[in-house]
């Protein structure tokens, strides 16, 4: 024992566990009277929303819930959802947020794998809802009104959110996490292959992700968050906890439209909101349609944030222009979301348009509170030079990675092998030190010995004006072995030959990762706008048989 040891123990007046439900404390002490929740009519403020999750929590308490118990929901981006946010932890409890998109059988096996006690759904799900309870008799469900709805017939036994929460106290005591290593969230993964995996989250990682939202976003004191990210995924990126931290404002939306969007942000002066790269390039087309009305109208700044898969340079310029600062982020469920941004330079500021979006559209730099992120060999963890050229493996370690997968101890050990988290995607080191992806291990495609980035190949196409969102899959060659094949949907009112196509990426590619066939369809996308490469490979696959129930396709060039 050191003599800065001795006789200098932890105790309740040195030390707290870490955990973001102190920030809705502060709030409401700090800025009660401050707006907290916009949703259609509803405005409310920070004191009232602090007692209403106290009374969420103290009403879960009363129907049994105790520490270490799931509660999960099944809601869009309502009041409601962001109360579950802290209610549910406050009551000892660990949130698990459903995908709302999921079918009814995959989230049947969520609730029975991470063993729920209760389900909080908006009313919209009903349906779902009873098939559930069905196969989960012993669940409790809870009820949350859809707003200017009749109200939906219910089974005995269900109980009204708003009659629930009136059983609670609003003074009640909260319980705080006697470790911050404690759980606090239960987040599913996709499970594009197998069954989905449960990644359990910490008091202490949730808290140090929305702190590196406020440093590393610069979030401001009383931001306007408007919710587009859904809130199911990954917490929304712990933003349900930052904007809290900084007495923000949380303006709820059902689902994503871009001329709802655009209408919030004018009528709520909206500052930040976060998404995929489809949910901004879908902003981008509907402000180029209403021609120079938006920037007439709209006079200040929209910070957004970008994440979920790289967004091509031809986006960043096209939104910054249009008056939006566009950050990239990087991360996994894994991770809490965001655990890596592209930090920006004052220097960048001098460069052309073209070197500055390429800068700016790597995943950059770990958060600040995130302890290591490299390019690192898989199997020797030695680290690849920055040269920008040798590829590795991304990997993190530190206080924004998971615990590890519930009930899962081989894939806990996998993911987490020697010390390090092994993200499964490709990238290279940048002489400057920033990472830029190249693919995920799966995604890379290996063409006549030579390694191919589908990101390559699809940010080349990106830089087509007919282009609103493209995916390149391998797509198997007898003489080469793989080539890249391309999925392109083009914006609204656009058109474009395959034949345009491959002139335009010949003066952008090498002649080895031309994509050698091109498709124009709507391309799959998950409920959070990431596209869904899995199903794509299924199509070109189904090309490759001949199945007589897929239609073969030709080569359009």
């Amino acid at each position: 024992m050191s003599n800065f040891d001795a006789d200098l123990s932890r105790n309740t007046a040195n030390f707290a566990a870490l955990t973001p439900l102190d920030f809705i404390a502060r709030a409401a002490a700090v800025y009660g009277d401050n707006l907290a929740v916009v949703y259609g009519a509803l405005r409310r403020n920070w004191r009232d929303t602090y007692a209403r999750t106290r009374r969420l929590a103290s009403a879960l308490a009363r129907a049994g819930v105790v520490r270490g118990d799931v509660v999960a929901t099944l809601m869009p981006n309502t009041p409601a959802m962001i109360e579950a946010h802290f209610g549910v932890p406050m009551a000892g409890a660990v949130l698990s947020a459903l995908n709302t998109r999921l079918d009814t059988s995959t989230m049947i096996y969520m609730l029975r794998h991470s063993q729920a006690k209760v389900l909080v759904l908006d009313a919209e799900f009903v349906a779902h809802a009873m098939e559930i309870a069905q196969a989960c008799p012993a669940l409790k469900l809870i009820v949350d009104a859809v707003p200017g709805t009749a109200a939906t017939a219910q089974p005995d036994g269900w109980k009204d959110y708003e009659d629930f929460l009136d059983g609670g106290d609003p003074e009640y005591a909260w319980l705080r996490p006697t470790d911050e290593w404690e759980a606090i969230a239960l987040n599913y993964t996709s499970g594009t292959t197998g069954q989905p995996k449960g990644v359990v989250l910490h008091h202490r990682g949730a808290c140090l992700s929305a702190l590196s939202i406020v440093v590393d976003w610069d979030l401001p004191r009383h931001p306007v968050y408007l919710w587009t990210l859904p809130l199911f995924h990954c917490n929304g990126w712990s933003c349900a906890w930052a904007v809290a931290a900084r007495a923000g404002v949380n303006v709820c939306l059902r689902r994503v439209d871009a001329n709802a969007i655009l209408d919030l942000i004018q009528a709520e002066r909206v500052t930040h909101y976060c998404g995929a790269p489809i949910v901004h390039a879908m902003l981008a087309d509907t402000i180029e349609a209403r021609h120079d009305s938006w920037r007439r109208d709209t006079a200040h700044r929209v910070h957004a944030m970008v994440a979920g898969a790289a967004p091509s340079p031809t986006l960043i310029g096209r939104l910054d222009a249009l008056g939006f600062e566009l950050t990239h982020a990087y991360g996994l469920t894994e991770t809490y979301g965001p655990a890596a941004i592209c930090a920006p330079h004052a220097s960048w500021t001098a460069l052309d348009a073209a070197e500055r979006t390429a800068k700016t559209a790597r995943q950059g730099v770990a958060y600040q509170l995130q302890l290591g992120m490299s390019v690192r060999d898989p199997e020797t963890l030695e680290l690849v030079p920055a040269d920008g050229a040798t590829i590795g493996e991304l990997m993190f370690r530190g206080n924004l990675c998971m615990k590890g997968y519930l009930r899962n101890p081989e894939a806990t050990q996998k993911a987490l092998k020697d010390g390090w988290f092994h993200t499964g995607d490709l990238a290279v080191t940048m002489p400057d030190g920033y990472v830029q992806i190249k693919d995920r291990n799966k995604d890379i495609i290996i063409s006549g010995g030579e390694n191919i980035s589908s990101i390559d190949v699809e940010n080349a196409l990106y830089q087509h004006p007919a282009v609103g969102a493209v995916a390149v899959v391998a797509m198997p060659d007898e003489k080469w072995g793989e080539v890249p094949c391309a999925f392109v949907e083009t914006r609204p009112g656009a058109a474009v030959s395959a034949a345009e196509l491959i002139d335009h990426c010949r003066t952008r590619l090498a002649g080895f990762k031309m994509p050698k066939a091109i498709w124009f369809s709507e391309l799959p996308k998950t409920s959070t706008g990431k596209i869904q490469k899995n199903e794509l490979r299924a199509i070109v696959a189904a090309m490759q048989s001949a199945r007589p129930d897929k239609p073969r396709l030709e080569p359009a060039m």
